[in-house]
C-alpha cells in the first residue's frame, strides 16, 4: 500500500512517499506554504493522486509529555480539512522529535545549514511516515 506522509509546518510542508509495498519511506518534495490552506491542500491532493497513494499520513506534533499542545490542535485541524478534499483515508502519527533527528542525520552527512533547510522537512516526513509503517 503507498503512502504519503506530511510534516506541517507554518512555512514549508514536508512530503514524504513509501514504496508501493509500504515498507520505505523516501523524502519527496516540500512545498512552501502559498499563504492559502486550500491551494496548499490543492497541491497535497495533486501529490497525492500523482504517487496513487491510499492514504495520507499526518504527523501529530505531541509535546515531549504526550499532551497535545495548540501545534496539535492546529495540525488535527489541518488533518481533518485535508480528509474533506481527498478521497483517502487520513491518520495521524506522533511525530514528537522528528526534526531533530532529521536535523542530526544531515549534520551527520556534513550538510551546512542552508543545505539542511532546503530539505529537513521532506526528511521529517519521511522519519514520520516510516515511524507509522514501522508500528502497522
Amino acid at each position: 500500500m503507498r503512502a504519503v506522509g506530511i510534516d506541517l509546518g507554518e512555512k514549508r510542508i514536508g512530503v514524504a512517499i513509501s514504496d508501493s509495498d509500504g515498507r520505505v519511506a523516501t523524502p519527496y518534495e516540500t512545498v512552501n506554504r502559498s499563504g492559502s490552506r486550500d491551494q496548499d491542500h490543492r497541491l497535497i491532493g495533486g501529490i497525492v493522486e500523482e504517487v496513487e497513494a491510499e492514504i495520507l499520513v499526518v504527523g501529530l506534533p505531541l509535546s515531549l509529555d504526550g499532551a497535545e499542545g495548540k501545534a496539535a490542535v492546529n495540525a488535527r485541524k489541518e488533518a481533518e480539512l485535508l480528509q474533506q478534499v481527498l478521497a483517502i483515508p487520513v491518520t495521524m502519527h506522533d511525530e514528537r522529535l522528528t526534526t531533530v533527528e532529521a536535523e542530526r542525520m544531515l549534520q551527520e552527512q556534513g550538510l551546512d545549514a542552508a543545505e539542511r533547510r532546503k530539505i529537513v522537512d521532506k526528511v521529517a516526513a519521511a522519519i514520520i511516515l516510516q515511524a507509522w509503517m514501522d508500528s502497522r
